[in-house]
Parts: C-alpha cells; structure tokens; sequence
C-alpha cells in the first residue's frame, strides 16, 4: 500500500524501481533503544556496533535491564570506549525511565508529537534521536527526520535542489515530503537505502 503512494511522487518513483520493499518493525524495551541510539550518534555504523557489542559484554552478552545499567559505574563506560558525555546520557536515560515509570506500552500510546516531547525531555536526546525511536523502534509511518543529514543529501541529489540558504532548503524539504504522507517514514528507509545501496545513482 505505502508503494503505490509513493509512486505517485515521479523522482521518488525512479529509486523505488531498484530497490527490495522495506518494512517497520515494532521492538521492545526502548530505553535499551534509546541508549543504541545514543551511542551511534556522529558513528559510522561500523564503529557504532562495536562499541554496542562492547556494552552487551558488560552484562554478558545479555540485554540489560534498566536497574542494570544504572549500577554500571560511568566509567565502565567510559573504559569501554564511550565518550564520557555519552556514558552520562546512557545513565540519564535509565534514570528518566524509572523516575517516570515510562514503559514500552505507555509509549505506544503516545502520539509521535508526545513521544518527541517527552523523550527529548533527556539530557542527549535530540528531536533526531526521538525520531529514530520513532521509526526504527516505535514502527511509526508518518515520521520524517529533515534533520538528517543522509535523507538531505539524497533529496538534494533526487530532486535537483540547488537552495543553499538552510532554512529555505529545509522548507523544501518539507514540502516535497508532504505528498508522502502518510507513509514518510517508509519514503525515509528509500532514501537511506538507496544511498547506501547506489551511491545516489540513478
């Protein structure tokens, strides 16, 4: 269903011809979510799962759970290769979780404007963070991360975009993205695919 919306945008229409049918899926305990995604910000995807393989080791290679990792001093973290602002956030997160008794089902039944509200609540959670929650964790449809840099460079090259004033191109960006509602989050996991998977070609 969501490929027969978004064939109807001709430039996005072009990449989805190559490319396999993507899918959401919902996962559990999302503060552990969270904590991944704080570790992967500014990482290659490489580096990033190395240093997540790194914190599951800690536990013995077990997903650990919020009490868990509240118990693990920083620098344990901090040993392990985690930056120590990032060893912080693993911890305020943990803490946010508990003190606010959030759990996996209380966040599904937020709206995605609720969730970013709340989450962005976090000392090292940005609207970018809670998105990918959103997407990759939540299964949400409707999201569309503007502030990535990878889904800016495939729309720049797609849609032959030459505005260099950011706000404007931001504006842009939006607009175009628009017509993929209510499915952007789909049209996000086609853009990323296929700079991954092409190098932007078309």
């Amino acid at each position: 269903m969501h490929r027969a919306h978004l064939n109807k945008d001709l430039k996005l229409r072009k990449i989805l011809r190559s490319l396999d049918e993507v899918v959401l899926e919902q996962r559990s305990k999302i503060y552990l979510r969270l904590c991944g995604s704080i570790v992967s910000q500014q990482l290659s995807t490489k580096v990033a799962a190395v240093l997540y393989h790194r914190f599951l080791n800690l536990y013995g290679g077990k997903e650990p759970t919020i009490t868990q990792i509240l118990r693990t001093p920083q620098t344990s973290f901090h040993s392990i290769g985690f930056s120590k602002a990032k060893s912080a956030y693993v911890h305020h997160v943990c803490d946010f979780f508990a003190a606010n008794r959030i759990t996996d089902r209380k966040l599904a039944a937020m709206s995605d404007k609720e969730v970013i509200t709340l989450l962005t609540q976090i000392k090292g959670v940005g609207r970018w963070t809670a998105e990918m929650i959103l997407i990759f964790t939540l299964a949400r449809e409707d999201v569309f991360p503007v502030d990535d840099l990878g889904i800016q460079n495939a729309m720049i090259q797609l849609y032959n975009l030459t505005e260099t004033d950011k706000k404007k191109r931001k504006e842009k960006l939006l607009s175009i993205a628009e017509k993929w509602s209510p499915y952007r989050s789909y049209a996000s996991l086609y853009l990323w695919n296929w700079k991954d998977s092409t190098g932007a070609r078309i």
